[in-house]
């Protein structure tokens, strides 16, 4: 699997309007998330999920964006605040090995992982993390690019999942969602 870091100046790019066209922020994670929430989105860019995620959480709820480039989150964070969701956003800079959320242990919500599982060295240490961090019942939309990440790469991504106590109740292609189990 390739475990290359998607170049910060892409993140522009990523930002372009079009793309809610193909990927609506809403429609994706709009069954998922709830006003109140506590929200963690590994691989977060520029914040094209980010700011509808602040959107969606509202006031009482909080969004925690993590990212390995600190460009990258140098962006979310004028994003955040011209959008007037800045005190919803919180930024989180990861040494590429651990998200650095330890405090956050069994808090979170939900956690949207799109397109950048396949970027991170250790995808079974990414998954049992994640797992830490969930609530009991808590989920994970696991989604991986299409012609980017061949089905085998992914099959084997949900296995690591599997194999750090998630389990899976949807998928569909190259997208799953996965739960922690309740105690």
């Amino acid at each position: 699997m390739e475990k290359r870091v998607c170049p910060w100046w892409m993140g522009y790019v990523l930002l372009n309007p079009l793309r809610k066209l193909m990927e609506s922020p809403r429609k994706l994670l709009g069954p998922y998330v709830e006003t109140g929430m506590t929200v963690v989105e590994p691989g977060s860019g520029m914040g094209f999920f980010t700011l509808p995620l602040a959107e969606m959480v509202g006031l009482s709820g909080r969004v925690v964006a993590v990212d390995v480039q600190a460009k990258m989150l140098a962006g979310l964070e004028r994003r955040a605040a011209k959008a007037g969701v800045a005190q919803v956003v919180e930024t989180q800079l990861s040494d590429g090995r651990s998200m650095g959320l330890d405090d956050l242990a069994g808090a979170v919500d939900f956690i949207p992982a799109i397109h950048m599982v396949h970027e991170v060295p250790d995808g079974r240490a990414f998954f049992e993390e994640a797992h830490g961090l969930l609530k009991p019942g808590g989920g994970l939309l696991f989604i991986e690019p299409k012609g980017h990440v061949p089905p085998e790469a992914f099959a084997d991504s949900l296995a690591r999942a599997r194999e750090a106590g998630f389990s899976v109740t949807e998928q569909e292609g190259c997208r799953a969602l996965l739960v922690k189990n309740a105690l």
